[in-house]
């Protein structure tokens, strides 16, 4: 899926305000909207987000949602955390049922790939992302499920 930059007409209705907010920053300006001020959910202040779009398992439309990650070489790295709920976010459950996903990334838009760390990789970018994103602890305490460490990978 080569994705098209982030757009307002873009932004699904039914997503929480501030997801909402988020998608209208990073679509009026990429460069702000990268840099999310995670400091009122506990986070260490600006923090890096990019854009992920799957294809909506039941209803088929592209879905963008902002999500924080890291950096390993050449891959990046999100969390499906949804703040330690009991069951995955949605979005991880589109990608689990079909991988081939759209990022952004400031002003850069490309396909994508995305799968599930396991084992020693998993482990190794869980800490890169708690050390992003501490608050990444405190969702995996108040749940029973292993939060899901994602790997993306330009198609």
């Amino acid at each position: 899926m080569k994705p098209a930059p982030m757009t307002v007409e873009r932004i699904p209705e039914h997503l929480p305000d501030w997801i909402k907010q988020h998608l209208t920053q990073y679509s009026e300006d990429p460069e702000v909207g990268h840099m999310w001020d995670a400091t009122a959910a506990g986070g260490k202040g600006p923090t890096p987000c990019l854009i992920l779009t799957t294809i909506g398992r039941r209803s088929g439309r592209t879905l963008p949602m902002p999500l924080i990650y890291g950096r390993d070489g050449d891959k990046l790295t999100v969390i499906a955390s949804k703040g330690g709920a009991s069951q995955h976010p949605g979005w991880y459950l589109n990608l689990s049922a079909d991988p081939n996903v759209g990022v952004q990334l400031i002003n850069e838009c490309f396909a994508a790939t995305a799968r599930t760390a396991e084992g020693t990789e998993r482990q190794r970018l869980w800490d890169l992302m708690v050390d992003i994103y501490p608050p990444y602890l405190d969702y995996q305490k108040k749940t029973e499920r292993q939060i899901p460490v994602v790997v993306l990978e330009r198609a």
